[in-house]
């Protein structure tokens, strides 16, 4: 196992990943199984670090099975998988991570701590080679680790046996290699309350497939609900000194945000929801505080009993952590700026005009002016390029003057939300 931060070793790695690329088909590589890889981010803002934990492998592969050793989002950090032998790229996947969040932090210039991830693959039939990648918000490699994995290796915890948390179906439109798994998990809530966390999960579902594309494309979809017990009900708000025993340990106060709640481990998780069909989490939070929080390709967070719940709050941060999309409203209170303007992001909702072609140039109507002046007409349709989003007020651009990702009091996304969310939903069934 070795630790790879030459920039230049990256951009070699990258070159050969990209020209060996070829279309992979799921039977050849891979057995319908799920390998499980642990890893430990830390660091500081500057120095970074990851650190291989631990293997675990379960029966039954409930990601995609298309466009395997394709990559549609970049995300914030990149695992690859090669295969040893050829060094052909047989599967990526993107995602996005809190500790990278927490680096924009004051406390990041003085602290270092650890946070810890989870990422599933298709269990290979022959030993591979997987580089994780953590990039700043110049798309530059910060940190990476390359290690071999040999499926035969005695110390991958078979845990196919370890299911123990309670769940069930709540809308099953086919088999997993035909649809999007999205898990909806309890946290917060005893045993004596499940039938009312079932309720809000039907009425999660009912609420997020009412919006446009979801609305269209529902049956590509199935939840499940997974049910873990909580001790004592609740949410811990820090603030109010106020500490509760749940089986996530969600908290609010994230970052010393009030309304910002997340999850310590996401390995617990991961944990509770072993051997569950699963590709995207919903946890629903047994709170009426307002919060939450999404981060893609992790988890969206949300209070199951606040009345802004289910209509504005899940749905938006579902647009995080499933869609990929970027926050359209700005407060210029960010102790670091995260769309610098010689950057173009790799949200497809937001621009800095470096690589405008590559974002919504195509949807533009002829004649409209970069940047697009808001007129306080059609403002969820009307699609132009208003500055304004990423948390900036000056260098970054939204598609219309008003979506779901930008306030709450919208209810739908606008059209290249739509065909960004559209497009996702075809790279994992088609």
């Amino acid at each position: 196992m070795r630790s790879l931060r030459s920039h230049s070793l990256f951009a070699a790695l990258l070159l050969c990943v990209s020209l060996s690329a070829r279309e992979v088909y799921f039977d050849e590589v891979f057995t319908d199984s799920t390998l499980r890889i642990d890893y430990i981010f830390s660091g500081t803002s500057k120095p970074q670090h990851i650190a291989l934990h631990a293997l675990s492998k379960t029966k039954g592969w409930y990601g995609r099975r298309h466009h395997l050793s394709e990559q549609l989002l970049r995300g914030n950090g990149q695992l690859v998988v090669l295969d040893d032998a050829s060094k052909d790229t047989i599967y990526q996947y993107s995602f996005s991570t809190l500790f990278q969040e927490w680096q924009a932090t004051e406390e990041a210039t003085r602290l270092e701590r650890s946070f810890d991830n989870s990422y599933l693959i298709p269990q290979p039939k022959r030993p591979v080679e997987v580089v994780v990648s953590l990039t700043d918000i110049h798309n530059r490699v910060t940190s990476q680790l390359c290690h071999r994995i040999d499926p035969r290796d005695i110390l991958i915890r078979d845990r196919s046996m370890d299911v123990q948390t309670p769940w069930r179906y709540l809308w099953k439109n086919g088999d997993s290699s035909e649809c999007i798994d999205v898990a909806i998990v309890a946290e917060g809530f005893t045993e004596e309350q499940m039938p009312d966390f079932l309720a809000m999960c039907d009425s999660t579902v009912l609420a997020l497939m009412a919006h446009e594309p979801y609305k269209s494309l529902m049956n590509h979809f199935n939840f499940v609900a997974v049910m873990p017990r909580s001790v004592q009900n609740g949410i811990s708000i820090p603030r109010k000194n106020l500490w509760f025993d749940t089986a996530l340990g969600a908290h609010y106060d994230t970052f010393y945000t009030d309304r910002y709640m997340t999850i310590p481990s996401v390995f617990r998780l991961y944990d509770l929801c072993t051997g569950i069909p699963f590709e995207h989490f919903i946890i629903l939070a047994n709170t009426t505080e307002y919060g939450g929080g999404g981060i893609y390709n992790s988890y969206t967070i949300a209070s199951a009993k606040s009345p802004r719940s289910k209509l504005e709050v899940i749905v938006h941060e579902f647009g995080h952590s499933f869609g990929g999309l970027g926050d359209e409203y700005f407060y210029d209170d960010m102790y670091e700026t995260w769309y610098p303007s010689d950057t173009e992001p790799w949200e497809p909702n937001l621009t800095t005009l470096v690589d405008f072609d590559s974002k919504w140039r195509d949807m533009l109507p002829a004649g409209t002016a970069i940047p697009t002046q808001p007129d306080g007409r059609d403002l969820t349709t009307k699609v132009g390029v208003y500055e304004g989003g990423g948390y900036q007020s000056k260098g970054v651009y939204r598609p219309t003057q008003e979506c779901r990702m930008k306030v709450n009091e919208v209810k739908e996304f606008c059209p290249v939300c739509q065909r960004a969310i559209h497009r996702l939903v075809e790279y994992y069934t088609e």
